[in-house]
């Protein structure tokens, strides 16, 4: 074959390469991550019970539920799961207008709006600010869900409103049964998996931005950086931090302090999850620096190094991205972890105070009512079932998700 005749059959081949080079479709770690993730049926089932799980928890406002904090001690203590049909308002100490909620909203908007059309008529102005102070103070202390509701933020208030437009003085049987106090347990069960679910997931963010952070840095770096840090998470791990916490909480729970907090917009829930946030991030920090310190030397890091990446880029683009998978299987520890710790705290009065409510505060409150004399099993084994389940979702979750990104296993069946 003549010299030209091959450069030519050599540039067809070489153009035909190209052509088929141009309809592969490279996968990054993240696709390759869900693909795999997707034929694990145990890990997707829990991924599923836990977003329906976390969409019922933050539309539980807008669900026909009983009130959570409506106590009756004398009809309705220690009543076994049943489908008795309830009246939102029907108790009668509530002393509401026809025995129903939407009867009493009718009536209070109803002197509301007298109060605003005299506010309206007025030009006096000592007399528009009597007023003006009226109808908040009514609508602080005498409005209908604030009776039977505690303490709803804007968008709760929203959700109640048309929670009670959809499905008015209907509620849901109390198929959970009652606590020792009368109330709903079912309701105040969903209620709580709000608070348990922003405390695991709050507090694990915080401990995970702190320690993936520091432990990468350290690892990166090693030498006398590493040597410095490590040791004062050696310190840190010295302190009784049951105590810091203890201390922090009754320092931010006195009454100027907290009336400063308040006027800046953060209440004492707020902090208390930054807190348990806080505390949990050290043994994150060794977890990924050790992780780190067998991966730094490795030829994609030295390529990175090569082409000029900085550290920052090389830490948090490059070596992170790399200790998902055990950094995943850590977080599905610290979760349960800072929700028995929450609990633990709520036991001793310093955590989640009545009338707010958590699983682990009803928990408590289920331990402190059984009796040798009468089993009231259900205030017990409701809060239990729902503790448990998200536990085990997120053990099976966190399986899954340390499968599906250990890079190790990029591209294979």
């Amino acid at each position: 074959m003549s010299a030209p005749n091959k450069k030519e059959l050599d540039r067809e081949l070489l153009e035909k390469l190209l052509d088929e080079s141009k309809e592969i479709r490279g996968v990054s770690l993240w696709q390759d991550a869900w693909k795999r993730l997707r034929r694990k049926r145990t890990a997707m089932a829990s991924m599923a019970f836990l977003v329906v799980l976390a969409l019922l928890a933050l539309l539980t406002p807008l669900l026909p539920l009983q009130s959570p904090i409506d106590k009756d001690l004398n009809n309705r203590r220690f009543l076994s799961p049943n489908l008795q049909t309830v009246v939102m308002g029907g108790r009668e100490g509530l002393k509401f207008a026809d025995g129903r909620l939407t009867s009493e909203l009718a009536a209070f908007n109803a002197e509301i709006a007298e109060l605003q059309q005299q506010l309206d008529a007025t030009t006096d102005l000592k007399e528009q600010t009597k007023l003006i102070l009226a109808i908040d103070e009514r609508y602080q202390v005498e409005h209908p869900f604030n009776q039977l509701w505690n303490e709803l933020g804007p968008v709760s208030w929203q959700l109640t409103r048309a929670r009670v437009a959809l499905f008015g003085d209907y509620a849901i049987p109390s198929i959970f049964g009652t606590d020792i106090l009368g109330r709903d347990l079912l309701a105040r069960v969903f209620w709580g998996a709000r608070v348990s679910l922003i405390v695991g997931i709050v507090a694990t963010l915080v401990s995970l931005l702190i320690g993936v952070s520091y432990g990468a840095i350290a690892g990166y770096f090693g030498g006398w950086i590493d040597a410095i840090m490590m040791r004062i998470v050696d310190m840190m791990y010295s302190i009784p931090f049951i105590f810091v916490v203890i201390f922090l909480v009754t320092f931010l729970g006195e009454d100027s302090v907290k009336k400063k907090l308040d006027g800046i917009g953060i209440d004492q829930i707020t902090i208390f999850y930054i807190i348990i946030g806080a505390i949990y991030w050290l043994t994150m920090s060794r977890v990924v620096r050790g992780q780190i310190l067998s991966l730094r030397h490795e030829q994609f890091v030295e390529s990175a190094r090569t082409v000029g990446a900085s550290p920052p880029r090389i830490i948090f683009r490059h070596l992170v991205p790399n200790v998902l998978g055990i950094v995943i299987v850590y977080l599905t520890l610290t979760i349960p972890s800072v929700m028995l710790f929450e609990a633990f705290l709520s036991f001793l009065g310093l955590g989640v105070a009545p009338p707010d409510v958590s699983w682990g505060l009803l928990l408590n409150d289920g331990v402190e009512a059984l009796s040798s004399v009468k089993l009231f099993w259900w205030v017990v084994v409701f809060p239990g079932l729902s503790l448990a389940s998200t536990l085990f979702a997120l053990n099976f979750l966190g399986d899954g998700l340390r499968d599906a990104l250990d890079p190790r296993m990029k591209n294979r069946d």
